[in-house]
């Protein structure tokens, strides 16, 4: 998997590290036990601060996408493994407010529940 950093995105570059490992693993390019690139070898492949690969890592840890393994590193997680039910309720407050978000916007720029349903459905395959 290649990660791309976009300078003239307003999305902080430790977000799009986030997101693109995010979206590795939701097209299964990632599995469970895959390693990734130590902190230092990204940022140097990418030509970034060793600070901001790592704000980007924690958060996947945080979110329960990664788990770090001392010195061996950061590795994908087995989501069904660490799918602890309280887990999932956060996660799932999390991606309900994020949709209400995004369906918010959708109405208020005159599109229909029915359109943005058929938005997220495309989206979720």
């Amino acid at each position: 998997m290649i990660i791309r950093i976009d300078q003239a995105s307003n999305t902080p570059i430790y977000l799009q590290i986030r997101n693109q490992i995010v979206e590795g693993i939701a097209h299964e390019e990632l599995v469970p036990g895959d390693g990734l690139p130590s902190i230092r070898q990204l940022a140097s492949d990418l030509g970034i601060n060793l600070h901001t690969v790592n704000k980007a890592y924690a958060v996947l840890r945080d979110e329960g996408y990664v788990v770090m393994r001392g010195r061996k590193g950061a590795f994908i997680a087995d989501a069904h493994a660490i799918g602890l039910p309280e887990r999932q309720v956060v996660d799932d407050e999390r991606l309900a407010a994020e949709l209400h978000r995004l369906a918010l916007e959708c109405r208020a720029r005159g599109g229909s529940q029915a359109r943005f349903v058929e938005l997220a459905c495309k989206q979720a395959k």
